[in-house]
């Protein structure tokens, strides 16, 4: 019988031994009775007399737990905050795909809005001009989230919607109707 065996049956063994064991146990209600009747009783000497001729008792001191180890975690903090090292000029971080894809999405948009006629409806300005303010929200957005597909999917619409509302401010400059 290999190791690897002995083991898996030495497991399997302890397993259904620990299947068998109560749920839960009660402990009985005289336990701490019991339990303290069965201690030897305290004395009250004071520390001083129970000690040798050569031993010399000192004063507790209060522990200060993780209060060391924090000083020092926060003074190698504070080091790595201002080592000269630290302030090495940083390179920009590759574009992601989805800043790609908005990318090209921008350019696309850029193009079809361009192949549009050039009628001028004065009514229609303020919303042409706060869906562009929202496109340049999302972009920025997206400058500074690059793996939020969801801006992605947001500047989508927000052209989709631009450029339809374009074609309809175009249509109404073309037929001489502000709304």
């Amino acid at each position: 019988m290999s190791t690897h065996e002995f083991d898996h049956d030495h497991d399997h063994a302890l397993q259904a031994r620990l299947r068998a064991l109560p749920d839960q146990r009660m402990p009985p209600a005289d336990g701490w009775a019991r339990l303290a009747a069965q201690l030897p009783p305290r004395e009250a000497a004071p520390l001083a007399a129970a000690t040798a001729d050569n031993v010399v008792a000192l004063p507790r001191r209060r522990h200060r737990g993780w209060l060391p180890l924090g000083a020092a975690l926060a003074a190698s903090l504070a080091f790595y905050a201002v080592a000269p090292w630290r302030h090495a000029p940083v390179e920009a971080p590759a574009a992601t795909t989805l800043q790609l894809q908005a990318a090209v999405m921008t350019e696309e948009y850029q193009q079809a809005v361009a192949s549009l006629p050039g009628g001028r409806a004065p009514a229609w300005q303020p919303a042409l001009h706060e869906l562009d303010e929202s496109a340049a929200q999302i972009r920025a957005a997206l400058a500074q989230d690059p793996r939020a597909p969801h801006l992605l999917g947001q500047l989508k619409r927000t052209y989709t919607l631009r450029l339809e509302l374009t074609r309809q401010a175009a249509q109404a400059a073309a037929a001489g109707t502000t709304t």
